[in-house]
């Protein structure tokens, strides 16, 4: 009894950055949006603050993994599901830096055997969701329509590629519309690989994540490579009273759109980049954050209006400009919230789903800002 009492108060313990920028009155704030979530035995969050490309408040709420118990915190790796897009995009934008790649360039430029629609698909509408591309996940679904559970493999990028290459069109036009498409970035992903001449998961630890230190993160390849301090996913059970073990889908494989891992630790350490312009010069991550002009515009699956640039979502919160992203998988919801003349980030990462992540983040973006 003595030691589930202490492991239940650990869980309860915020990981606040000494950091002189902290502002110690808003932690006890923070916890009163998250402590009330969670329970002894239920999964949670990691949360950060970052200010001025310093982390100000870093914190775990609730179990990483609900059969060792072991609990979340800032070091905790999630996966960040279509959080992960902003790093698939600089990907393809270092590659651009390097002169080996185009934002004009066609798909067929770099596929030669891709089907004539993709002649008219451009890099840049693979970036900004506006290339047509259908959508895999329900080609997948249809195809594997009535099979047993245990029988549906999982995909992963080249997989996506096939799939796309056996259709004969798009869903419209390249740039008629815009429609959010993790095909696209699935398909960026393979142009990483076929432009650089290394694997998707290689080309990212090297370019990106032991450049900027962030060593315990990955694009996860089941076998390859491992997640440190993994969270797994989770989901409510159907009489709404447990947890349910939902960790992987038939297309949790797929990495372009989705597969990266990390923890409040190291994304911190990608914001202070961005903040620093370490990767890219300020010009160059002008595209990025560049929304996409099309009839009809940017709408959010609530309906309400947006703007998208390349792995970023632009619209403003408050009257204070913004770029965002949204991740939701199998097991896992997370949000990245950057106020960038505030120079203020949060993020939350959660291995449940039945949270909205956006939410909660925006409430703690609302503690800080004015």
């Amino acid at each position: 009894m003595a030691i589930r009492l202490v492991l239940c108060l650990a869980l309860l313990i915020p990981f606040v950055s000494n950091s002189p920028a902290s502002s110690p009155d808003i932690a006890p704030k923070i916890d009163a949006i998250f402590k009330p979530l969670i329970s002894g035995d239920s999964p949670g969050f990691a949360v950060g603050v970052m200010r001025n490309g310093q982390p100000i408040f870093s914190s775990g709420y609730g179990l990483a993994d609900l059969n060792t118990k072991i609990s979340i915190t800032p070091q905790t790796g999630f996966r960040l599901a279509s959080v992960t897009k902003q790093f698939t995009a600089m990907a393809v934008m270092m590659l651009v830096h390097d002169g080996k790649l185009r934002y004009n360039e066609m798909l067929t430029e770099i596929f030669p055997d891709f089907p004539a629609y993709g002649s008219k698909i451009m890099v840049r509408s693979l970036l900004n969701h506006t290339s047509g591309l259908k959508h895999y996940e329900e080609i997948y679904e249809k195809e594997t329509a009535g099979a047993p559970r245990d029988k549906i493999r999982q995909l992963h990028d080249a997989d996506v590629l096939q799939i796309l290459e056996q259709q004969t069109s798009g869903s419209f036009p390249p740039g008629e519309r815009w429609e959010y498409s993790n095909s696209g970035y699935a398909v960026l992903a393979m142009i990483v690989e076929r432009i650089s001449g290394k694997s998707f998961p290689e080309f990212l630890r090297q370019r990106i994540f032991e450049p900027l230190g962030m060593n315990n993160t990955v694009a996860y390849v089941n076998e390859k490579n491992e997640v440190p301090n993994r969270a797994f996913g989770y989901r409510r059970a159907a009489d709404g009273k447990g947890w349910t073990f939902s960790d992987q889908s038939p297309t949790s494989a797929v990495l372009g759109d989705g597969g990266v891992y990390t923890s409040i630790e190291d994304i911190a350490k990608w914001d202070k980049a961005l903040s620093a312009h370490t990767l890219l010069s300020e010009k160059e991550m002008e595209p990025a954050l560049t929304p996409v002009r099309v009839e009809g515009g940017v709408k959010l699956s609530d309906g309400s209006e947006s703007e998208y640039g390349f792995g970023w979502f632009l619209d403003p919160y408050k009257g204070h400009r913004r770029m965002w992203h949204d991740g939701d998988t199998s097991g896992f919801h997370t949000s990245i919230q950057r106020l960038v003349d505030d120079n203020l980030t949060v993020v939350v990462l959660a291995n449940r789903t039945d949270v909205n992540p956006r939410e909660l983040a925006l409430r703690v973006v609302d503690l800080y800002s004015k």
